[in-house]
């Protein structure tokens, strides 16, 4: 059930209370006859006249209770309303395939009815049309600018129009403008496009080094982001230390706490599980040098879950906000999903997938404990053209699926192609044994399988092709299909949840999703964008111009 509605109380009634009008805050009587007694009444009818005076005067008394009644109503004032949160909550690279999916695999692997449901299918509304300015097919920058900004953009930019100019966001909005609390929780890199494109504004999403500048607060806004979990620390260290990859010599993780003024810089799960809801603001947590690990490769005593992020966070803005009087704005992302698809990975992409409905349920729970807090779930795009049926030989295909197959997989191929070459030189049945049987769970693989990967270095084969092969090897034993490694245009589910949600039922472009949450939190991305170029005439990474193979390349 939807938490209550936040909106003044409109009272309705069945039937009328008084069909008496109020003027001027005053009952009207001229409906009422006048005094039985006031007229000569023929003798016959004195003593209908006395119970028509009864009878009228009982009317009158019900009557001017009822006039008392409706004027308190008119005058009634609503309690005051619960301050408002949004949680944007993005399933990157997630289509509708992908949920039906997961939704079978979980029924087959609990042994529940066919009508078993997840919990996004619970909360679906409609559906998000996603193509971007420059593309049918999107990419995830465009995508989350569409979100952010409520306006269509080019694949690759980050918080800027299509000409190159920044776009306010609904996060800098709620900030400034309403001083409300924002946050970021990811599982890719916090300077990734997505996070990115609620928190910065650059012309080309690669340029995250610039990005991690902007969160910390080297903005013409100032900080903006009161909160960010998820990895990409990389970014925020100088390249002078051992694990950075910036370009510069800058230490923004030094720079954020003595120059912006982040009260808590983490980096470990044991610093993570010390927070409490009374933990000071700003703070990150940055547990990853660069992506956080797969759900099915993550080692709970080092990296948490999405789920656990999400649900610290909510913690933290929740308590604080009603400290201030004020509302939050989350952006929660499950980020990996999408890279999952990429690869063809169905193992991956289905734990990923997993992990992100059991931050739904947390988030659920947390809507139906807080009232005037709404979550909205999209996608911004489909990944892989994934689908459940797959023909693999040429006579006409079974209707099937092998979710066993799926079970029985324990790693990632972007982890086992990394394991794979970082041998120096390989064991006995190091590939059939360990990388196949082991964590493939395949017991069948053929030869030409087997040789491919071990004669990986004399065929100069990539970690893509590695990966590519072993995520194939199980995807055609579980009948799963895949078209592309890269997205498609496909419309992509649009679930609500909260006051309001009724809005976003039907099917709608992905700018409504940004309009929706600045009707909601009372917005205005037009002022936030005029006050955005008055203080920003120049960033250098605006300024600057990618080539066009660098712009309409390969984007994630």
């Amino acid at each position: 059930m939807s938490a209550p509605n936040p909106t003044p109380l409109k009272l309705s009634y069945s039937t009328p209370m008084s069909t008496t009008p109020i003027r001027n805050n005053q009952a009207s009587y001229d409906a009422i006859p006048s005094d039985p007694e006031g007229q000569q009444i023929p003798n016959g009818h004195r003593k209908a006249s006395k119970r028509t005076k009864i009878v009228l005067s009982t009317a009158l008394g019900v009557i001017a209770v009822a006039a008392i009644t409706v004027a308190s109503v008119y005058y009634w004032t609503a309690p005051a309303a619960h301050p408002r949160n949004v949680i944007m909550m993005v399933s990157d690279g997630f289509g509708p395939a992908s949920e039906t999916f997961a939704r079978q695999y979980h029924a087959w692997d609990n042994d529940l009815d066919y009508k078993s449901i997840l919990p996004l299918d619970s909360i679906h509304v409609g559906q998000s049309r996603t193509q971007s300015s420059s593309s049918l097919v999107t990419d995830s920058a465009a995508g989350a600018t569409a979100f952010s900004c409520g306006l269509k953009s080019y694949n690759g930019a980050i918080g800027v129009d299509p000409e190159e100019n920044p776009c306010g966001t609904v996060l800098e909005s709620a900030k400034i403008h309403q001083n409300m609390l924002t946050g970021l929780v990811v599982t890719s890199r916090v300077t990734h496009a997505t996070p990115a494109a609620f928190s910065a504004h650059v012309a080309w999403r690669d340029w995250e080094n610039d990005i991690a500048l902007q969160q910390i607060g080297e903005n013409p806004l100032g900080r903006t982001v009161d909160l960010m979990f998820g990895g990409g620390r990389c970014q925020f260290l100088t390249n002078q230390s051992e694990g950075g990859c910036r370009l510069d010599t800058r230490d923004l993780l030094t720079e954020a706490k003595t120059t912006y003024g982040w009260k808590t810089v983490l980096d470990t799960r044991q610093a993570f599980d010390a927070l409490t809801d009374e933990s000071e603001l700003p703070l990150m947590g940055l547990y990853t040098p660069s992506h956080m690990s797969y759900n099915i490769d993550r080692d709970p005593a080092i990296e948490p879950s999405l789920a656990e992020m999400s649900s610290k966070a909510l913690g933290i803005l929740s308590k604080a906000s009603k400290n201030q009087g004020t509302g939050f704005f989350l952006l929660i992302e499950g980020s990996r999903i999408d890279m999952a698809a990429h690869t063809n990975d169905p193992a991956a992409h289905l734990q990923e997938i997993l992990a992100y409905q059991d931050t739904i349920q947390v988030v659920k729970d947390f809507v139906d404990a807080n009232p005037g807090t709404v979550v909205v779930s999209t996608s911004d795009h489909e990944t892989g053209g994934f689908t459940l049926g797959r023909q693999t030989t040429p006579d006409y295909p079974e209707y099937k699926w092998e979710p066993a197959v799926i079970k029985r997989v324990k790693r990632s191929a972007e982890l086992l192609a990394r394991q794979l070459m970082a041998q120096k030189s390989f064991k006995p049945d190091y590939v059939k044994d360990y990388i196949i049987k082991d964590s493939l769970g395949i017991t069948d693989a053929t030869h030409d399988e087997i040789a491919y990967l071990e004669k990986w270095q004399e065929n100069n084969l990539t970690s893509s092709n590695i990966e590519e092969h072993l995520s194939n090897m199980v995807s055609v034993r579980a009948l799963i299909g895949w078209t592309t490694h890269g997205h498609t245009a496909v419309d992509v589910n649009l679930y609500a949840y909260g006051p309001e949600s009724d809005k976003l039922r039907g099917t709608h472009e992905n700018t409504d999703i940004g309009d929706f949450i600045s009707g909601y939190l009372g917005l205005d991305l037009a002022a936030i964008t005029d006050e955005l170029k008055r203080k920003m005439s120049s960033i250098a990474s605006i300024s600057m111009k990618p080539n066009i193979e660098e712009r309409y390349g390969h984007s994630m």
